[in-house]
């Protein structure tokens, strides 16, 4: 009788930011957040994209506490339109308007 054993695979969760490792590939997921026109994804995305550069250096470059920019992004929030400005400043992301 012959047995094989078959071993779980263990699947990492996705993780965004792990991807994000240049300029385009930042403005590319960016445009695609921005067309769902879902702001809970906007947050989670600005929060990918800080953590790919470093929540602690984004938080300085905004001008806002670490906590603070946890709290901003995190979802459910409803940050203000100067904070969520301040962080895509600091993430070097400009948002522009096209006619829909």
């Amino acid at each position: 009788m012959m047995t094989t054993s078959k071993a779980k695979a263990k699947l990492l969760p996705f993780d965004a930011a792990r991807y994000l490792t240049d300029e385009d590939a930042i403005a590319e997921y960016m445009t695609a957040v921005l067309e769902t026109e879902d702001t809970d994804l906007l947050l989670l995305a600005l929060s990918d994209i800080a953590r790919a550069k470093g929540m602690a250096q984004v938080a300085k470059d905004a001008g806002l506490g670490r906590e603070s920019l946890y709290k901003a992004l995190a979802p459910g929030a409803k940050p203000r339109l100067d904070t969520i400005l301040k962080v895509a400043r600091a993430l070097g992301v400009r948002f522009s308007a096209h006619p829909a």
